[in-house]
């Protein structure tokens, strides 16, 4: 109900959602950052979230693999992030896959109330199946944004995010020691064997 309140007390501001996805390796981040760093630089108070699970390159930064970082708020929970963003103008999501499935309920509420929202994460697990809550972030959003690595056996653009070992968990955090980017005929041709 409050961030109802706050809609109407926002009417003049325009909120929004933007998302960033697509396979491991492909610049999501790296996007996000950028996008966040021009937000700063216009002098917009933003804030940044990473769950607080993803700590393989920094516990309290988002870091892309090519090792561009920013300052970040790492959480428990999807609602924190709800508390933390009061009176923020932009707020970034990364790693949105590991939240809950409530996180396009909260990316709603905080363009409802005027804030621009940039939300990065996977949109297939290593199955080849939509991941988490990023199908549904992709419905509700103004701007989507499918960003494609580089294919590592073939050169062509990859979509799939394989995973080079045997455990089926869903969420396995490694990098290019654990995943590598392939494209559709070479992830299909990964998985039969």
């Amino acid at each position: 109900m409050e961030f109802l309140e706050n809609s109407v007390l926002n009417a003049g501001k325009r909120g929004s959602v933007e998302v960033i996805a697509g396979s491991m390796f492909s610049g999501k981040t790296e996007e996000l950052i950028r996008r966040v760093r021009r937000a700063m630089y216009a002098g917009l108070r933003v804030e940044i979230f990473k769950p607080s699970l993803d700590t393989r390159y920094s516990e309290t930064r988002v870091v892309s693999h090519d090792e561009k970082s920013i300052v970040s708020t790492p959480v428990e929970n999807t609602s924190s992030i709800l508390l933390l963003a009061a009176g923020v103008e932009v707020v970034g999501i990364d790693e949105a896959q590991f939240f809950d499935d409530t996180l396009p309920e909260v990316c709603s509420a905080l363009a409802d109330s005027g804030t621009r929202v940039i939300v990065a994460g996977l949109d297939m697990d290593f199955a080849g199946k939509p991941f988490g809550p990023m199908p549904a972030l992709m419905a509700i959003a103004e701007y989507v944004t499918k960003v494609h690595a580089i294919c590592v056996r073939c050169g062509n653009l990859a979509h799939y995010s394989h995973r080079k070992t045997d455990d089926e968990k869903v969420v396995v955090l490694g990098e290019k020691d654990i995943y590598e980017p392939l494209c559709r005929s070479c992830y299909l041709e990964a998985v039969r064997r």
